[in-house]
């Protein structure tokens, strides 16, 4: 798994890589801010929705959680379940709040 910092993340996404965006904080973090385009899937309905993320399995995988402890969790699993280019954002929203968008709260 890769691990990016979120101006490395924010470079990233300006290109053409078509990346598929998943934000597995908890319902009440998205009030904090979220990236645009980011799927949300809370951590612990991950492995449920395992049949849905399939179809993602080759794609550019883009992990998002407040610190980027949950997301590099998932990003393991997911790996563990074939999935081939998985990228957490190092830091979380705390670190695209603070580095990225600043209208964004850190918490």
């Amino acid at each position: 798994m890769k691990q990016m910092t979120a101006i490395e993340l924010r470079d990233f996404l300006a290109t053409d890589v078509k990346t598929v965006k998943i934000d597995v904080r908890e319902d009440v973090e998205l009030e904090f801010g979220v990236i645009d385009e980011a799927i949300h899937i809370p951590m612990q309905s991950v492995p449920g929705q395992l049949n849905e993320l399939e179809k993602h399995k080759n794609e550019t995988v883009v992990l998002i959680c407040r610190s980027g402890r949950r997301s590099e969790q998932i990003g393991q699993f997911l790996e563990q379940m074939g999935f081939t280019d998985v990228i957490n954002l190092a830091g979380g929203m705390n670190a695209w709040a603070t580095d990225v968008d600043t209208s964004m709260s850190v918490y």
